[in-house]
């Protein structure tokens, strides 16, 4: 339930924006440029299945404002399926080619490598790719400036070479 609440593109974007603060119905329609009514839909399926919860309310005028936080900093998700694990994969470097559009940095960095190896130089890597990954979240820091990094590595159809 909760892979199916974070399949869609717009969902992904709502969670990563709730990562460091709460925001409002009106707050993520401002940012994402999007109707208050769809952001509220997908608000409540993504509370639905766990991934976000109220964490603050106010009153404005008549209306009661609800703040919306993640319940998690991090979600790590395990696939059975490979067909999940790609189609959730192909979410996330969507997102990550949205974010890259919208970011103001001059020193991004990007590229797209394929490289025949064995399946030695192919462990090796993966390896190495696995303790970057882990090496980048663990230097999360509250007074840092936020910072992505996007790993793909996969094998690919010998006719994509």
């Amino acid at each position: 339930m909760q892979l199916r609440a974070l399949g869609g593109d717009l969902r992904g974007r709502i969670v990563g924006l709730l990562r460091d603060r709460a925001r409002s119905t009106q707050e993520l329609s401002s940012e994402l440029g999007i109707p208050k009514g769809t952001v509220g839909h997908h608000l409540k399926v993504l509370e639905s299945a766990g991934l976000i919860r109220v964490v603050h309310e106010r009153k404005v005028r008549a209306v009661t404002e609800k703040f919306y936080g993640r319940v998690a900093r991090l979600f790590v998700f395990q696939f059975e399926d490979p067909a999940d694990a790609r189609s959730a994969g192909a979410t996330t470097l969507r997102d990550a080619a949205y974010q890259l559009e919208r970011t103001q940095a001059d020193g991004a960095a990007w590229g797209l490598v394929l490289s025949r190896l064995t399946e030695k130089d192919a462990g090796r890597f993966a390896r190495r790719v696995d303790r970057l990954f882990e090496d980048f979240r663990q230097s999360d820091a509250l007074e840092g400036v936020p910072h992505r990094l996007v790993i793909a590595y996969f094998t690919t159809e010998p006719n994509d070479a």
